[in-house]
């Protein structure tokens, strides 16, 4: 019989109860980090930690991983997952809510309101004042969307659903993206058609070094007179010192932003939210689950589900006398070293499974024997190995 090893996890931040109680018997949460098998957490900035040998997996409750230095863990060996989709339906929302910020000043009213609060002719001061807040429908009106992802498409497909013309650009289409895409969204082939064409323009991308200040000077220029940016992906995809010249000129009519910082917080014309986009219960409990299942799935099984630093590959659970994985660089010759240890110990390999993913791999075998008492050692001493797991082992 082989045995749930039992596991302590680290929770960085507070993580939604639902997803803590999807762990088996036999895992509990510690506050010591030196005795983790794996993190979770959200928010908390994980660039400049230490991570100690027994450190196999870090799981984010959240699409984006910027906090986590992943370079770093996948040197060491140690799977970093994320959430995709699980908070989309929460952001895409917001978004709705922020394209109708941004063509009707809803907020100006609201405020106006709140400063005349005392008037005991409000009513009828109201009638004249509102004529000041006028805005336009956002049917009819062009939205470009950059970047198809798991919000992206869902924000598209929502505006459609408003009446709104929508144009998506994103060169990195999933085929999942593209089932889920209504057939009424055009297609644009690059970026500056985006530009171009749309009254709204909403980011859904993720932060790297090829989309930092994506939205610059250059591209600025290239909209329509008046275009209205929204930005619920991430502060740096956007030139803000640009944005609040432009703001400024009125080239761009209105920003609406989910990032406050001190530049963003004091544009002209700009309407920032608290980073509102993900905080739902209902986002913050699906993304827990996600990111608790995929842990444990991982350390129990050696199942990988949603990384972004190395391949994914299921097993399923391990009915044979033991389980190993073997994360290593995706250099040539490695599997048949690999495979050239077991043979030569006489171990059977039941079930295998190599791939890659970028500069890295994974293997994972199903052995039909015990395993000697030195398999990991050995095993790391082939050029290229990372880390290795005896992830089940019957006793």
């Amino acid at each position: 019989m082989i045995e749930p090893k039992e596991r302590k996890i680290l929770c960085l931040n507070n993580i939604a109860k639902v997803g803590l109680e999807k762990f088996r018997a036999g895992y509990s949460v510690t506050e010591d980090i030196n005795e983790a098998s794996g993190i979770l957490v959200r928010s908390a900035d994980m660039l400049n930690m230490n991570f100690p040998d027994g450190l196999r997996a870090i799981a984010r409750a959240g699409a984006g991983v910027n906090n986590i230095p992943i370079d770093k863990c996948s040197e060491a060996g140690i799977v970093v997952f994320n959430t995709p989709g699980a908070n989309a339906n929460s952001v895409k929302e917001l978004v709705i809510a922020g394209l109708l910020l941004a063509s009707r000043d809803i907020y100006g009213g609201i405020k106006w309101v709140k400063e005349n609060s005392g008037d005991s002719n409000i009513t009828k001061s109201a009638e004249k004042a509102k004529k000041n807040f006028a805005g336009h429908e956002i049917a009819s009106k062009t939205l470009g969307v950059i970047g198809l992802g798991a919000i992206g498409v869902r924000v598209a497909n929502a505006a459609v659903a408003l009446g709104m013309n929508v144009l998506g650009y994103d060169p990195y289409l999933s085929l999942r993206s593209a089932w889920m895409l209504s057939p009424a969204i055009k297609h644009a082939d690059t970026v500056e058609e985006i530009y171009a064409a749309s009254d709204f323009i909403t980011i859904h991308v993720p932060a790297m070094d090829s989309t930092k200040k994506m939205i610059n000077t250059e591209a600025i220029s290239k909209m329509k007179q008046g275009i209205k940016i929204l930005n619920f992906a991430r502060d740096i995809l956007v030139d803000e010192a640009a944005l609040k010249d432009a703001l400024t000129s009125g080239q761009v009519a209105k920003y609406v932003s989910d990032f406050p910082n001190s530049l963003s917080a004091n544009m002209p014309n700009a309407i920032v939210l608290p980073h509102l986009g993900a905080s739902t219960e209902e986002a913050e409990d699906n993304c827990a689950i996600m990111a608790a299942v995929q842990l444990q799935d991982y350390l129990d099984n050696g199942n990988i589900t949603n990384s972004v630093n190395f391949p994914e590959l299921n097993a399923g659970i391990c009915g044979a006398e033991a389980r190993v994985e073997i994360l290593h660089r995706n250099i040539p010759n490695m599997l048949s070293q690999i495979t050239s240890f077991f043979g030569s110990n006489n171990l059977n390999i039941e079930n295998l499974i190599n791939k890659a993913k970028g500069q890295y791999a994974c293997t994972l075998l199903d052995i039909s024997h015990k395993m000697p008492d030195d398999t990991t050692e050995r095993l790391k001493e082939i050029g290229g190995v990372l880390r290795v797991r005896r992830v089940k082992e019957r006793s």
